[in-house]
C-alpha cells in the first residue's frame, strides 16, 4: 500500500517512468500473495478488480493521460482496501 500511495504524487508531477516503475515493482509480488490470499469466490473477484484497476493505470501512465491515471490509481487503493476488508 505505501507504494500505491507514492503514485499520486508521481502522476500530479508527470513522472510516467516512476508510475510504471512503481507499479511494475508492486506487482511482482503482489498479484502472487493476492492470489494466494483468496480464499472464496468474492474475494477472488475483488482480487481480480483490484489487478484490473491496477492495470488501467499503467496504462493510462504509458499513454501518459494523468486524469485517468489519477482515477484508476484512487480506484487501485479503493478496490485493494475492499479486498483486504
Amino acid at each position: 500500500k505505501v507504494r500505491l500511495s507514492k503514485l499520486e504524487a508521481y502522476i500530479a508531477r508527470k513522472e510516467w517512468f516512476n508510475v510504471k516503475d512503481e507499479l511494475t515493482r508492486y506487482m511482482y509480488e503482489t498479484r502472487g500473495a493476492v492470489r494466494g490470499l483468496s480464499k472464496t469466490v468474492q474475494q477472488k473477484e475483488k482480487a481480480e478488480e483490484f489487478f484490473q484497476a491496477m492495470e488501467a493505470t499503467y496504462t493510462a501512465a504509458t499513454l501518459r493521460k494523468q486524469e485517468a491515471c489519477s482515477a484508476a490509481a484512487a480506484a487501485s487503493i479503493a478496490k485493494l482496501d475492499a479486498f483486504t476488508a
